[in-house]
């Protein structure tokens, strides 16, 4: 399926589904997490009538003055590709497990950059630490997804060291062995966010067969909700309809 869409085609496809949607299919392909970005709380809304925001991930790297690697002089925010989810994110060494999800105070993005990169056409953001201007955000319509948000500006703790890199970002480990996984945000992913979150779905050869399971999933799950509306038991449904997939 997705050999035949454009890129503009997919987003306008994902859009009419939920991220809870997209990893319902990302769980029947094997990818435990579903492709789940965790602790990201929306700050603000689109006012499209889509049911979900997705773009392709254009990534930003921030990393503390003292990091050996050379500051990126140029704007980030102007070269933001139509279409696009801005994801803002910061070297593992300042992360964290819980919240606040890491060490750095400094908002990493304002109401400004939303201004532009909505002028550019870009169809969200994610910041995988603070923001602040709410309002402004809000006053846009343009949806923005955070850690939490802040006062001050990033200029004075941390540097752009990197746009359209992969981000790592450490997310909690259920094996006791392990501290922490780490999950990778690629340039290119596909972003898909609402009020549920956010979730990455690569663009490899595993996307067509995604594609193609997500409304067979919508539907017979509609079908669910009904059989249990009128009395049968969620599992005899459930059980009943999935298998038709």
């Amino acid at each position: 399926m997705s050999n035949k869409l454009t890129s503009k085609e997919i987003y306008t496809f994902l859009s009419k589904f939920t991220p809870c949607d997209v990893s319902d299919a990302l769980n029947k392909i094997g990818i435990k997490n579903g492709g789940f970005i965790p602790n990201l709380v929306q700050r603000s809304h689109s006012s499209s009538s889509a049911t979900s925001s997705v773009g392709k991930a254009y990534t930003v790297l921030y990393a503390p003055k003292s990091d050996p690697r050379p500051e990126i002089k140029v704007s980030y925010i102007d070269q933001v590709p139509e279409g696009s989810f801005v994801v803002i994110g910061l070297p593992l060494s300042v992360q964290l497990i819980s919240a606040p999800y890491t060490k750095v105070n400094n908002a990493m993005y304002g109401g400004l950059m939303s201004t532009r990169a909505q002028y550019l056409k870009a169809n969200g953001s994610v910041v995988l630490g603070r923001i602040r201007d709410l309002d402004e955000h809000q006053e846009l319509s343009y949806p923005v997804w955070s850690y939490g948000v802040g006062t001050s500006a990033p200029g004075p703790l941390l540097k752009l060291v990197g746009i359209n890199v992969p981000l790592e970002v450490k997310v909690s480990s259920i094996e006791d062995s392990k501290e922490y996984d780490i999950l990778t945000i690629n340039p290119g992913d596909y972003i898909i966010g609402d009020k549920n979150g956010i979730v990455k779905l690569e663009d490899n050869e595993k996307l067509s067969e995604v594609l193609e399971y997500i409304p067979k999933r919508v539907e017979a799950d509609t079908n669910v909700s009904k059989d249990i509306k009128l009395g049968k038991p969620a599992k005899e449904a459930q059980t009943y309809w999935r298998s038709k997939i």
